[in-house]
């Protein structure tokens, strides 16, 4: 079975996930002043998922899926316990009884992956809707700081985006990552979230190996 809740790890640790994360929005033409072009890079999808206001909005999302989290392992305790007490009175069944239970142990199986593709569906649909939501606006900062500190090109370096350009060197003032967050966090009067406790690994469902029937 596929681990739930894989998104949530990935971003707890600081990371934007790149399906649950779209392109910055189309740049807004605007007039180039004269003089010598001035360049500046940003990690956009970094900046975005470090802005008070999407990891507020995230915790929400944690807080909201941690029930489905544990209906999953709850479901996957019991395949677990019902797979073990197949394993352990196998040869003691007939091959009727085996089958029986082999049957009832797929079922569940197939109804917890069930489950899980829907929350993670959910879960990634709010998920690009939370961060759709948070980018659209952090754009607006970032043309916004561009145009009053005179920048004339602002290159996007987020890491693993096919779209982004290969930043081969950049001097440390011409990353304004940092000040986009904080330009953006002090815009939106979002304060910065409490820090979270570390999310435990999913449980990995049990093999769906079936025990042989007895000769």
């Amino acid at each position: 079975m596929k681990r739930l809740f894989v998104l949530i790890l990935m971003l707890a640790s600081g990371l934007v996930l790149g399906a649950a994360a779209q392109t910055s929005p189309d740049a807004t033409a605007a007039p180039t002043p004269a003089g010598p072009a001035k360049v500046a890079v940003i990690a956009f999808q970094t900046a975005v998922g470090q802005t008070n206001e999407f990891q507020r909005n995230f915790a929400d999302l944690q807080k909201k899926y941690a029930p489905k989290r544990d209906q999953l392992k709850v479901m996957a305790d019991e395949i677990d316990s019902l797979t073990k007490q197949l394993q352990a009175q196998g040869d003691k069944l007939s091959e009727t009884e085996q089958a029986s239970r082999a049957k009832t142990i797929d079922d569940k199986k197939k109804q917890a992956e069930r489950f899980q593709e829907d929350a993670q569906n959910d879960l990634q649909g709010e998920m690009q809707e939370t961060y759709n939501s948070v980018a659209t606006k952090v754009f607006d900062v970032l043309a916004s700081y561009a145009q009053q500190q005179g920048f004339t090109l602002v290159l996007d370096s987020t890491p693993g985006q096919q779209q982004a350009p290969v930043v081969l060197y950049a001097s440390g003032n011409t990353d304004i990552t940092k000040a986009v967050i904080d330009a953006y966090n002090l815009k939106s009067g979002v304060p910065a979230p409490p820090a979270q406790p570390a999310a435990a690994a999913p449980r990995t469902a049990p093999s769906t190996a079936k025990p042989a029937p007895a000769p």
